[in-house]
């Protein structure tokens, strides 16, 4: 296996999927690294996760495509209703099997990061980790923990979420500088607020849709409620559901806590947040019929799904949608919703985030040296790639978001979706699906399917130094 020439220490807050994927291909070219994660227990969250030709082939050189897709179910097409469910016509993604190569899955998420991180060494993730300060110089990084340990490394990656505390600290200093854009300094807005869960197994035999052999995907778009709601059946007879609740304008999370607050002045819980927030929102949604249809009195309700999922299964999110403009400073880097958080309805988010962790994995095995000057111009080469994607990502995701509003921009997007012509949605698909990166520092999966594929700079650096190598190894083993 190919190792890096260079070995910069690498400092990883947050395990999430990107810092999870990040931590896996360092494993691959033998690059120190630690991960550090705020939580004494690692417990995922969250309802299913759409995959696809952008990430196969790296799971492919992985060497965990097969068990990737025996935990998923292929799916062909999602099934859109009304609240009366009169049926939409169907959205079509069979085309993606000729455009790329690959058809495309659904996978629940803790299934997908349990997979992630089987590829991390236990002693590698460091649990109760909360970041305090963050100190650097000209050699090295300093992260300095609230339990009064401290660690040093050459790069800090901030892997950890939309409200990373990596990305609080590096604004706060250029802040200070005056170095911080205007719109970095902005709260991340939301126009939903969303409940996700997975249920417990479900007999098939009591609920036959979950025998068909490719992925249910449901939607019900509001048309009288302000709520949308989808359901995904899995490879493991679960269903995961998501429940959207449509705002009437951009909010933040202060803003919405202070008015919440004020509602509930007087009342002892009174966070938009937590179990208590999310059982709320459970209540409230108990009664709205889902596409499943039931032998007992029509459909099942998203109450039936609510009392097969586990308690600590449900949580309620807000969706935000932002891309900032500062990934980097000094020795510290930004990846995933740390530095662009899309819409999970667009299917994207977890996909950029492998993605910017493949880009920056790429770009450290062709790292010449660890000066500042050469990880600087690293961090520059990352930011030109990985950011031009993340606008068009959070761009796609916020019109297939669209689509389930019943706002003027909900009826439009569903009326251009519905009555898209064949051909239009090919050209559509091939776009969102061109980008289709590999590691560079592996041998290369064949490229599939008929579709043009994005141009990857990183992958290009991390190829020739590769080539490199192989190159220097055949010759070692002609002259022995």
């Amino acid at each position: 296996m190919p190792k890096a020439s260079y070995k910069p220490t690498v400092l990883i807050v947050g395990a999430g999927l990107g810092g999870l994927m990040l931590g896996a291909l360092l494993e691959k070219i033998d690059i120190p690294y630690i991960i550090f994660e705020r939580t004494s227990l690692i417990r995922p969250l969250g309802s299913a996760i759409s995959i696809g030709s952008p990430i196969l082939a790296l799971f492919q050189q992985l060497g965990i495509y097969d068990e990737l897709i025996n935990s998923s179910l292929r799916y062909n097409h999602i099934a859109a209703h009304k609240e009366n469910m009169e049926p939409y016509p169907l959205q079509d993604f069979t085309p993606l099997q000729e455009l790329t190569g690959y058809p495309q899955y659904i996978i629940a998420r803790p299934v997908l990061y349990d997979l992630l991180l089987r590829q991390i060494p236990a002693h590698k993730i460091l649990l109760k980790k909360r970041i305090l300060t963050i100190s650097e110089d000209d050699d090295r990084v300093t992260i300095y923990a609230f339990d009064n340990t401290a660690y040093q490394g050459d790069i800090l990656v901030g892997a950890d979420g939309a409200y990373s505390v990596v990305r609080q600290k590096l604004y706060e200093k250029l802040k200070k500088r005056g170095l911080l854009p205007k719109s970095d300094d902005e709260e991340l807005p939301f126009n939903c607020t969303c409940l996700v869960g997975q249920t417990d197994y479900m007999d098939p035999d009591e609920f036959p849709i979950l025998k068909n052999p490719c992925s249910q995907v449901l939607a019900v778009r509001g048309t009288d409620l302000p709520y949308s709601w989808l359901v995904f059946t899995t490879a493991q007879s679960t269903c995961c559901w998501m429940v959207i609740r449509h705002l009437s304008k951009f909010t933040n999370k202060t803003a919405l806590e202070e008015k919440f607050s004020r509602i509930n002045m007087n009342k002892e819980k009174n966070s938009e947040w937590g179990s208590h927030a999310a059982k709320q929102m459970c209540d409230e949604t108990r009664e709205l019929r889902t596409p499943i249809k039931s032998d007992e009195d029509g459909y099942l309700s998203l109450g039936d799904l609510y009392d097969r999922t586990p308690q600590d299964r449900v949580s309620k999110v807000m969706l935000e949608e932002k891309v900032f403009e500062t990934w980097y400073y000094g020795r510290t880097v930004l990846l995933g919703d740390a530095c662009h958080k899309v819409n999970p309805l667009g299917g994207q988010g977890a996909t950029a985030a492998i993605h910017d962790a493949l880009a920056l994995t790429n770009l450290l095995y062709a790292l010449p040296s660890k000066t500042a000057a050469d990880i600087k111009h690293l961090f520059s080469c990352y930011q030109d790639e990985r950011r031009p994607k993340a606008h068009a990502t959070f761009k796609n995701s916020r019109l297939l978001s669209h689509v389930l509003r019943k706002d003027n921009v909900g009826k439009m997007a569903r009326m251009v979706s519905t009555n898209m012509p064949t051909w239009m949605w090919r050209i559509f698909l091939a776009k969102a699906f061109g980008n289709r990166p590999q590691a560079g520092f592996l041998e290369r999966v064949e490229i599939k399917g008929t579709a043009h594929v994005f141009s990857s700079p990183s992958m290009d650096k991390a190829r020739a130094v590769y080539e490199e190598w192989k190159e220097r190894m055949r010759v070692i083993h002609h002259s022995v």
